[in-house]
């Protein structure tokens, strides 16, 4: 007879194991909780179509040009859109379309390499100031506060003008001018998750603060922090176009969407030729909204305090 109850027992804890296993199984993940509601911004969907086409044809403009963008043809120039060239050709009888693919190259790499230059440095100086507080949030937060009193966008024309014409001096100058607002963020957040239970238990049990702060905090940071560096990256993209547009950014003959753009400061292109700069603000244009778009969509799906 105990066999016997013995027996149903370990039957009865087998199923129940069996139903906790079943459920765990169909229980949503974060992972699957994040992309599920990511998948609710519809405009974040397309965006990310949208962006994925624009930096595909970037990465592969080789063999999707038309000619080689720095290829003149004097036969052809200042001509209008045909079969021929798509988007037309400029004033030296370069491909448009050719120059404008080969552009988002550089427009891309400056914004998502300045953006990560700019969130590393905040993400550094607002971590350690919001955790350690004192005479080290002091210093750094003051320093981040001079910082931010400097007109930046006049900072970036000087700088611009005294440094060698590159890719990597605009990516430079862009990131290293960028990151107070990181690291005013981060040091808020800090500021506010320092003093929650989950880390007080952490320094209980001595835990190394590097590591509360990048496996404990951090991750907790990373709703708002994603959504500003998307944003970031939209803004630098901008930055660097008008950098160009000035005459100060990426030098020819590279071609960049800004730039492109400076052909624009001539009335006569402006109002008699717009394919040629059409096409480039266009790209601009699109790419920070995509950029934008997605970085709401990010944004909500990540805040762990929306409701599913």
């Amino acid at each position: 007879m105990t066999n016997v109850t013995i027996d149903r027992t370990s039957a009865t804890l087998a199923e129940d194991m069996t139903d906790l296993r079943r459920l765990h199984r169909s229980a949503d993940s974060p992972l699957r909780r994040t992309l599920r509601r990511f998948a609710r911004h519809r405009l974040a969907i397309l965006a990310i179509v949208v962006l994925a086409v624009i930096a595909l044809a970037a990465i592969f403009a080789p063999a999707v040009e038309r000619y080689p963008y720095e290829q003149m043809d004097l036969r052809a120039r200042a001509s209008a859109p045909s079969p021929e060239h798509w988007f037309g050709t400029d004033r030296i009888g370069r491909d448009i379309w050719s120059r404008t693919i080969h552009g988002g190259r550089i427009s891309l790499a400056v914004g998502l390499m300045a953006t990560a230059i700019s969130a590393t440095v905040g993400l550094t100086i607002g971590a350690f100031s919001g955790y350690y507080r004192g005479w080290v949030e002091m210093i750094l937060m003051r320093f981040t506060d001079v910082v931010m009193t400097f007109p930046s966008i006049v900072i970036m024309l000087t700088l611009a003008a005294m440094l060698p014409r590159s890719v990597w001096s605009i990516v430079l100058i862009i990131g290293l001018l960028s990151w107070p607002k990181f690291a005013r963020l981060v040091h808020g957040q800090f500021l506010a998750l320092r003093e929650q239970e989950y880390v007080l238990a952490a320094r209980t049990l001595g835990i190394p603060n590097l590591r509360i702060i990048f496996v404990h905090i951090l991750p907790n940071v990373l709703a708002p922090l994603v959504a500003l560096v998307t944003f970031s990256v939209g803004e630098a993209i901008l930055i660097e176009a008008g950098l160009s547009f000035l005459g100060l950014g990426v030098p020819p003959p590279a071609p960049s969407w800004g730039n492109m753009l400076e052909a624009a400061r001539n009335l006569e292109i402006l109002q008699d030729f717009p394919w040629m700069w059409i096409p480039p603000a266009v790209m601009t244009v699109l790419t920070i909204l995509c950029v934008n778009f997605i970085g709401d969509g990010l944004r909500d799906a990540i805040d762990p305090r929306l409701v599913l």
